[in-house]
């Protein structure tokens, strides 16, 4: 399971660099427009994926900032978003490199944002959530590109094992 992690990791930071490739091509308007995504704009996703990141990996490291809010925006402009984005896509890589399979089976215990108490599961399935909720806002911000008239981006993981991240599938 340490490999598949890491693989997901790396291809975390290989998506997220597309998709903010093709953000640099909007206007700012087409940024910021609300096309019916859960967090309205391409800039209301990108921005709740990194706030997503930053309250997990608080929780996971017990380390970094996190903001309160699953809506929080964190960067009002592109640039830092995406600096802030492309930080954070380190730090999880980083993170994910320093797991064994001991830290994998032991139990992360954290209180949802959502609701009051704590959770207490094992980090290997949370962590697969952690993986799984960005590629679905990813997914979202994939079709308010199309939204917005522009080409589909590929975003896939064999397409990333096809490519960069050939590594993980030897």
């Amino acid at each position: 399971m340490l490999d598949h992690f890491r693989m997901f990791a790396d291809y975390n930071r290989w998506a997220n660099r597309r998709l903010y490739a093709a953000a640099a091509e909007l206007s700012d308007a087409e940024f910021r427009e609300n096309k019916g995504a859960f967090f309205g704009s391409l800039h209301g996703t990108l921005s709740h994926l990194l706030a997503a990141d930053r309250i997990w990996m608080k929780r996971f490291t017990r380390g970094g900032d996190a903001p309160s809010r699953l809506d929080a925006i964190l960067h009002e402009d592109l640039a830092a978003l995406t600096a802030a984005r492309a930080a954070e896509d380190e730090r999880i890589i980083a993170w994910v490199g320093s797991l064994d399979e001991a830290r994998l089976s032991a139990h992360v215990t954290y209180s949802p944002l959502t609701m009051p108490g704590d959770i207490t599961q094992k980090l290997g399935p949370t962590l697969a959530h952690f993986f799984n909720h960005q590629t679905h806002h990813r997914g979202q911000a994939h079709a308010t590109f199309t939204a917005l008239g522009r080409p589909s981006l590929t975003l896939d993981l064999v397409f990333f094992l096809r490519t960069e991240g050939e590594k993980w599938a030897i």
